[in-house]
């Protein structure tokens, strides 16, 4: 899955972006920013894969903003004035996209992109017992069998292991795509490991010392798996 963040100052070209990253499999859009510089946090905070980044804007270009990165994202410029793609591609975009573009075209360029990112493998194989995350700058080998539970915030999730946490720019659909059948969704924000659980109550389970509600919607699904065990 490539996380990626659309930089835009217009909001019908961020609703375009929107509306075609949601079409795309790999993609997961985290989120968007009619303001560079309101992205800053985001993108220095929990790396992001890839950027779709508006050049002209006010206050700060995209060129101007990618070049003041310390770890920049790939990056795919999305901008009405082709006199920039020079510049852009100097700057090592993955691609330039010429506004209006067709979803045929955004679909060339995220391909581009993803195989760009290609290098690292989320877990080496479909029978591994690990998963790698992206965690700040570094990607961070996760076990299975040492999730207790998966936390998700607003543009991250916690990963809660028996020795640390991690904190990942992913979506909680992204991550639960790529967990083992012993994982189960038991809230909106909470995803279980049930090698981990303890007790179960009326509207609430223990996983570990953690006390995790389960809600309304996952309680059928969660007793017919409870039962099964």
């Amino acid at each position: 899955m490539v996380s990626c963040v659309a930089i835009d100052d217009e909001p019908l070209a961020l609703d375009l972006i929107e509306d075609f990253a949601s079409k795309v499999p790999f993609l997961s859009l985290e989120r968007t920013f009619n303001n560079a510089l309101d992205a800053l946090d985001i993108i220095n905070q929990q790396k992001v894969d890839l950027l779709f980044l508006d050049i002209q804007m006010p206050q700060i270009t995209g060129l101007q903003f990618i070049k003041g990165l310390e770890h920049p994202p790939k990056v795919i410029f999305t901008t009405a004035y082709a006199q920039h793609a020079v510049e852009g591609f100097n700057v090592d975009a993955v691609d330039y996209l010429l506004k209006p573009f067709t979803f045929e075209r955004f679909l060339k360029a995220a391909n581009k992109a993803r195989q760009a990112l290609s290098t690292v493998q989320p877990a080496g194989h479909s029978n591994a017992d690990y998963i790698f995350v992206k965690s700040g700058y570094d990607m961070v080998k996760v076990r299975f069998t040492d999730i207790h539970f998966i936390e998700g915030l607003k543009d991250y999730v916690k990963i809660h292991t028996s020795e640390k946490t991690v904190i990942a720019l992913l979506t909680m659909k992204s991550l639960e795509e790529s967990l083992p059948t012993g994982f189960l969704r038991v809230h909106r924000s909470y995803i279980i490991n049930f090698e981990h659980l303890e007790s179960v109550g009326r509207r609430n389970i223990m996983v570990g010392k953690q006390d995790i509600p389960l809600g309304d919607m996952y309680r059928e699904q969660f007793m017919a798996k409870l039962d099964r065990n």
